[in-house]
């Protein structure tokens, strides 16, 4: 699958490395060496997915984020940081990167997350046979316009998000390990990877319970994982 990959990264000897085995996968490649230029490269050349550092002058990384998805800009992001808190890898994910990547990584690694996130962004886009609504008790997903409502009312989920209640509302009442909903994520970076889970769980609550803090929707099952349930208004 050949695409148009923008990459954000400062440092040109990353920048070069990267460019060479993307190209060598047969992708068309642009630099753009901070994050002004990286936004002005998505504005004109729209490309299929974009490889984010975070640590970028003028405009870093994270902003570089917000902004596009402020706009409402669906563009895949694969985030990479020499920071190695998982504070800001959390931040990262919850700003809507698709996927993150630690420094030092390997080109190989960053060649198969790409190939992943192509991948999948494909088949969201390629009308299936399938794209019937999703309904758990008040909680509708739309898969194929990737929308959420709750009691009619709009909710904006992060891809991840998305992705992970789209999954549970495909079987309701299934209980579902942290394991099981990591998947989902294809391939966030072990370093964060139950928190990573725990932290888009906390967030989707906020976003359809009624009272985040005392679930009846999104709940937990000690020691197993969550599960997604219609909620005590529609037993």
């Amino acid at each position: 699958m050949c695409a148009h990959v923008l990459v954000a990264e400062d440092d040109e000897k990353q920048a070069r490395l990267a460019r060479i085995y993307l190209e060598s996968e047969g992708h068309h490649v642009l630099v753009a060496k901070d994050g002004r230029d990286a936004l002005e490269h998505v504005r004109r050349t729209a490309p299929d997915l974009l490889i984010l550092d975070v640590m970028m002058p003028r405009v870093d990384g994270l902003d570089v984020l917000r902004i596009l998805r402020a706009a409402d800009d669906e563009l895949p992001v694969l985030m990479l940081t020499a920071r190695s808190t998982e504070d800001d890898l959390l931040l990262g994910l919850d700003l809507g990167a698709d996927d993150y990547l630690t420094k030092p990584y390997s080109p190989r690694e960053l060649v198969a997350r790409v190939r992943t996130l192509l991948r999948r962004t494909n088949r969201r886009q390629t009308p299936g046979p399938v794209s019937a609504m999703l309904a758990v008790g008040a909680v509708t997903l739309d898969p194929l316009r990737h929308l959420v409502s709750v009691e009619g009312r709009p909710v904006d989920c992060t891809p991840g998000e998305f992705r992970l209640l789209a999954a549970m509302a495909g079987q309701p009442e299934r209980v579902f390990s942290r394991q099981q909903l990591l998947e989902e994520l294809h391939g966030i970076d072990r370093f964060v990877s139950a928190r990573t889970v725990d932290v888009h769980i906390m967030n989707l609550r906020r976003k359809i319970e009624p009272t985040p803090g005392r679930p009846v929707r999104l709940i937990t099952v000690y020691g197993v994982g969550y599960k997604l349930t219609a909620g005590p208004d529609h037993e």
